[in-house]
């Protein structure tokens, strides 16, 4: 598919998973459809949903560390800085053969192009937290949350699906 096709899909994901509105209770059903989607796939990882800087919903399965925490916390910083998932972000600084750098106002050890995080979208009002997640290869990690949120607003997901990386 290829960078392009994925900034394409993944900006399609964004425009299907917005929420009419979301609250403590849409975070607890967020984070625990995450969990269930890891659990049947076998994956470990840490997921965190944020409210602006409240933080709504936090679970570590067994098998993740601390180097998760660390790297929700850089992944978080770049969703909210770019207003976008961070796995786009990632692949458009790869498309472009750039990352973030202290030159760009952008320091490695707080801001990272991985996937794993995406903006919690209301309609109306725009970017007012994130969903994250930490524990397998970035494109699943990504792909969790697209399901997760999916599955919360009842979204299919056909024709949204990254494909494996090749």
């Amino acid at each position: 598919m290829g960078i392009d096709g994925d900034l394409a899909l993944i900006a399609a994901q964004e425009k299907a998973l917005t929420f009419q509105e979301f609250d403590e209770g849409t975070a607890l059903k967020l984070g625990l459809a995450i969990r269930d989607e890891a659990e049947r796939r076998g994956f470990a990882v840490a997921i965190d949903i944020r409210f602006a800087h409240r933080q709504l919903f936090f679970f570590a399965m067994p098998g993740t560390g601390p180097d998760n925490i660390e790297w929700i916390r850089r992944k978080v910083n770049t969703c909210l800085r770019f207003q976008k998932p961070s796995y786009a972000v990632g692949r458009g600084w790869a498309a472009r053969g750039i990352g973030p750098s202290v030159e760009r106002g952008l320091d490695p050890m707080d801001y990272v192009g991985a996937g794993g995080a995406f903006p919690i979208r209301l309609k109306g009002t725009g970017v007012v937290g994130t969903v994250t997640v930490s524990g397998v290869p970035e494109r699943d990690d990504h792909m969790l949350v697209v399901r997760g949120i999916a599955a919360v607003l009842g979204v299919s997901l056909n024709g949204l699906e990254l494909p494996p990386e090749a």
